[in-house]
C-alpha cells in the first residue's frame, strides 16, 4: 500500500534569535504553516525528524508550551484520523516523549521513536480508526451491596507484672 509521508526536517521549523536561544513563537508559527501545509496537501501522515538538534543541557520546553505545540497542530487543521511520528536521536529531558503523551491525551496519534523504520512501519500501519467509532468497549460492572457484621472482641485483660489478674 502506497503511504503519501511528509518529513518535517527540524531546521525547517525551529528558529533561534541573535542570541542563539530558541524563539518559540517563531518556532511555532512555521511549525503551524508546515502543518496547514501538510493538510492541504491532504497528507495524513507525517515525521517530525528532530535527530539533528543537539541535545540540550537543560530542557528547552516548558510542559505549558509542549502543550502550545500539540495544539499547533489542531489549529492547522490536523484531524484525528492523521498520525505524526516523531523522530528523535536523544530523549534525556523526556521532551519528544512528553510531546507525544501530551498529543495522545489530547486524542491525536503521535507517538516518539528513536528508529526510523519503527516510525514508517507504525505510519503504514491499517489501524486507522473509523470515523464515528468508538475504541472503548462498554463493560458491565456488577455492583453488589453486602453488610458487613463488625464483631466485637473482648478487650483484653490487664494485668500486673507478676502475672496477676486485676
Amino acid at each position: 500500500m502506497p503511504l503519501d509521508l511528509q518529513i518535517i526536517r527540524a531546521s525547517e521549523f525551529v528558529r533561534v534569535g541573535p542570541s542563539e536561544q530558541l524563539d518559540f513563537a517563531a518556532s511555532k508559527q512555521a511549525l503551524r504553516l508546515l502543518a496547514a501545509a501538510c493538510r492541504k496537501r491532504g497528507i495524513h501522515h507525517a515525521v517530525l525528524d528532530l535527530r539533528s538538534l543537539p541535545t540540550p543541557s537543560k530542557p528547552i520546553f516548558t510542559r505549558v508550551q509542549l502543550t502550545e505545540l500539540v495544539e499547533t497542530f489542531q489549529e492547522a487543521g490536523f484531524q484525528r484520523k492523521q498520525r505524526l511520528a516523531i523522530l528523535y536521536r536523544d530523549d534525556k529531558h523526556h521532551g519528544v516523549r512528553k510531546f507525544a503523551f501530551i498529543g495522545v491525551l489530547h486524542g491525536w496519534q503521535v507517538r516518539a521513536f528513536s528508529d526510523f523504520e519503527r516510525a514508517l512501519l507504525w505510519l503504514s500501519s491499517d489501524d486507522e480508526p473509523v470515523e464515528g467509532a468508538r475504541d472503548e468497549q462498554e463493560v458491565p460492572v456488577r455492583v453488589v451491596s453486602r453488610r458487613v457484621q463488625v464483631k466485637s472482641k473482648p478487650a483484653p485483660r490487664a494485668t500486673s507484672p507478676k502475672g496477676a489478674v486485676f
